[in-house]
């Protein structure tokens, strides 16, 4: 097959974003079993100013073909940000104003315009996620041969009618998990006509030391870890409340490592036991991860929990927020995590899990089971040629 992928940025180095990862490790083992695959992308690396970063042209990375485009630089971000804001209240929106919203996005008419040039000797065009302007550009081009991989969040931005009529309107979807899928046919209905399957992300399986981590930086005392971007959208600071009302309850020296990108301003009480070591290496986060008594994840909106499932891999089990169905859903499937609601709850399941290191590891154990049977390359591989072959793609 030739199959073109698009991101709105290349995940490499410091370009963190589950959407991006996602779209371009799938692009990467694609390639790697030997079809023709190109991932066309922006010049940008920061996704707050989107300036372009990179030189626009074609690299090679692996077995992949990069394309790297420039971010429309003449957008009205004035409009943007003014329309997103009433977006963002759950204000009504005009049909033109959706558009002009999307027009002023993250676009680029270079992009736009390859897909118009050379977009019918792909196969299949893959794009997401799905609340950026040049996805919603993209599948405009070719709608026929465009499958959009969503990342859906039950969120204002998908109850737009522009963002309905991008859902009905391209050849398939591939979708992270079963919730996402199932969030798409209550705000969408059935979608017939439309390709519909579950694929999500492969990841290998690897090893690591629980006491590595701890070793090397001096801890002593028991951690939770939490790792990704700190910000509201990712209910961070929710976290920071929780748990300097867990230490302060149950008069603990537990700790909270950070790894990640971005500021946050934890209570004064709570400051001197977190440690911040920011971006590190895979094989450090691992190590992080194997070592921590819970990997904490309190965001509300997910369609794939790759970090939780990193997490698992590592043996170590998950302590979630309950308002995110897609987290809930992989807790439940696996055995591997647990869920609050409100702090109650989360003091009674951290309580559980520091008290017990048995079920600790009798769920971390689980956890690494279910993440090698559902989200090996080869399960993740077999799902996605077999959806893009339903829709009509040559094996």
């Amino acid at each position: 097959m030739k199959l073109a992928f698009v991101a709105p940025r290349f995940a490499e180095g410091s370009v963190i974003g589950g959407a991006e990862t996602l779209l371009k490790e799938l692009a990467c083992y694609a390639a790697g079993q030997g079809h023709d695959v190109h991932l066309l992308t922006t010049c940008a690396t920061d996704h707050f100013s989107w300036a372009n970063h990179h030189e626009p042209g074609t690299q090679k990375f692996k077995d992949l073909t990069v394309h790297f485009f420039p971010v429309n630089e003449d957008r009205d971000l004035e409009v943007f940000l003014g329309i997103q804001s009433k977006i963002d209240r759950w204000q009504a929106v005009s049909r033109t104003d959706q558009e002009r919203w999307l027009e002023n996005s993250v676009c680029s008419r270079e992009l736009i315009a390859f897909l118009e040039s050379e977009g019918s000797t792909f196969d299949a065009i893959l794009a997401g996620p799905y609340l950026f302007g040049i996805t919603w550009q993209v599948s405009q081009v070719h709608p026929d041969r465009t499958w959009l991989i969503p990342c859906l969040h039950d969120e204002p931005f998908a109850y737009l009618d522009v963002i309905g009529d991008m859902f009905r309107s391209v050849h398939g979807l591939l979708f992270n998990a079963k919730p996402e899928q199932e969030l798409a046919q209550t705000l969408y209905g059935d979608l017939p006509g439309v390709e519909k399957h579950v694929v999500g992300m492969g990841l290998e399986a690897f090893s690591a030391d629980p006491d590595a981590f701890a070793k090397r930086h001096g801890i002593e005392q028991p951690y939770v870890l939490y790792c990704g971007r700190r910000e509201a959208g990712k209910n961070t600071p929710l976290l920071l409340d929780y748990l300097d009302t867990y230490r302060k309850r149950r008069q603990t020296d537990l700790l909270l490592v950070l790894t990640g990108s971005g500021s946050f301003d934890p209570p004064e009480t709570l400051a001197p036991h977190i440690r911040d070591f920011g971006f590190v290496s895979e094989e450090e986060k691992r190590e992080a991860m194997a070592g921590a008594v819970a990997f904490l994840h309190p965001s509300t909106n997910e369609s794939f929990g790759i970090v939780l499932l990193e997490a698992w891999l590592a043996r170590t089990p998950a302590l979630v927020h309950a308002a995110s169905r897609v987290l809930c859903h992989q807790c439940e499937e696996s055995n591997a995590g647990l869920w609050f609601q409100f702090y109650p709850e989360f003091e009674a399941m951290l309580d559980l899990l520091l008290e017990n290191p048995e079920l600790r590891t009798h769920m971390g154990n689980l956890g690494q089971q279910f993440v090698s049977d559902t989200y090996s390359w080869s399960a993740v591989g077999q799902r996605l040629f077999a959806a893009l072959h339903a829709g009509g793609c040559p094996l």
